[in-house]
């Protein structure tokens, strides 16, 4: 996005390059990656950096206030409360889309946030093979307030971890090593000693959780969550018994499976911002907006995109039922702002914050990018597509 140096990388660029590239990640892990990784980073200037934080840091205001918990009680399932809510989320995260204004300028918009873990691990050590085939322009991190790779590492296990030790802690997952994040599971028990563990291989003794290490029972005294609620109910069935997490276990969340319903898309219509696109509840609506095309009908708690509809019809939402679980954004463009040899990018931007237990307020420490020539991030719509997918954003310091 700042012309000169993507002239200067695109130029640079070689296809041996990012095969050797691609060939030094897949060896950290071999086969792990089961995603399309783009043949650039994003550059990010120092403009839209603090634009991107002054809106987190604004919803985390709202986030830290004593009357959000009330606010987003409704948003839990009735069926999905569980015990054990901890104060705060140990994870939390931002999308910003890159759009344009009139004039030309670049903004970034907020499309979504979640109060749950993200590709913490991978990113640690994608950036550094990077940079191993590839140069970055002196002034460009993709680490903030002055984090390294190993403070990172040091501040991510404090994260997981609290006051345990790696092997009393479990990162839990439904079918880990089937998932296509499984490269981060794997990179975050290098950097944290803490293993993916499938949820049906989990069991109780009483109120504990146990489950089986180097072949001997184990107790759980803490999990790091990375269970999509949604996509447990969907497959439930197929798993077999599996442990009711409904029960008061003793053991400690990171996150709590609360937070991941508290901060998302139900939060949006509570927070105003100039970086942030009109959101309103369905069912809020007296007579359906003139101009419904120009909005976005999504879901609340869907994943990945799913059941996102682009361009609603009146027929659209007056199908939906439950019209307190749906709201509708309004749309934003991308703006096809990087460079490619083939046609520009569209770039969405993942904001990395980590919230250890006790502290005040989360701490800004990476991210993630994605690039984009479909009319939506994400894999389906960018299939035989080149220079988009998994990526890294650098920001001038």
């Amino acid at each position: 996005m700042i012309p000169s140096i993507r002239k200067t990388f695109n130029d640079r660029f070689t296809e041996e390059a990012y095969s050797n590239f691609l060939n030094d990640l897949d060896a950290c892990y071999p086969g792990a990656i089961d995603f399309r990784v783009a043949e650039t980073p994003v550059f990010i200037d120092r403009q839209l950096k603090n634009a991107m934080i002054g809106t987190s840091e604004r919803i985390i205001d709202v986030i830290c206030s004593n009357q959000f918990r009330s606010i987003t009680d409704p948003a839990i399932p009735s069926n999905q409360f569980l015990p054990g809510e901890n104060d705060h989320p140990q994870f939390l995260v931002f999308d910003y889309g890159i759009c344009r204004h009139e004039d030309g300028s670049l903004f970034p918009a907020l499309i979504e946030m979640q109060g749950f873990p993200s590709l913490y691990g991978l990113q640690l050590f994608y950036p550094e093979i990077l940079e191993q085939h590839f140069t970055i322009p002196t002034g460009f991190d993709h680490f903030f307030n002055g984090y390294t790779k190993s403070t990172c590492i040091e501040l991510l296990k404090k994260t997981i971890l609290g006051n345990h030790q790696p092997e009393e802690v479990v990162l839990l997952e439904i079918r880990p090593h089937q998932q296509k994040t499984r490269v981060d599971f794997y990179a975050t028990e290098t950097y944290t000693g803490v293993r993916p563990v499938c949820i049906t291989e989990v069991f109780t003794k009483e109120n504990q959780l146990y489950y089986l290490r180097d072949g001997r029972e184990q107790v759980i005294k803490r999990i790091y969550n990375r269970i999509i609620w949604d996509e447990l109910n969907a497959v439930q069935h197929e798993l077999g018994p599996i442990i009711n997490l409904n029960e008061p276990y003793q053991v400690e969340w990171a996150p709590h499976p609360h937070w991941f319903y508290r901060i998302s898309k139900y939060t949006m219509p509570f927070l105003e911002d100039e970086n942030i696109p009109k959101t309103e509840f369905l069912n809020t609506f007296k007579e359906w907006p003139k101009d419904l095309g120009s909005y976005v009908l999504k879901p609340l708690f869907s994943f990945a995109g799913q059941g996102v509809i682009i361009d609603p019809t009146v027929e659209d939402v007056e199908r939906i039922e439950d019209k307190e679980h749906w709201i509708l954004q309004k749309k934003v463009s991308y703006a096809d702002c990087v460079e490619t040899p083939d046609g520009p990018a569209k770039v969405e931007i993942r904001l990395l914050y980590l919230w250890p237990d006790h502290e005040q307020r989360p701490i800004l420490v990476n991210n993630l990018a994605r690039l984009s020539k479909g009319k939506m991030i994400g894999v389906r719509y960018n299939k035989d597509k080149i220079w988009v997918g998994g990526s890294v954003a650098y920001f001038e310091q």
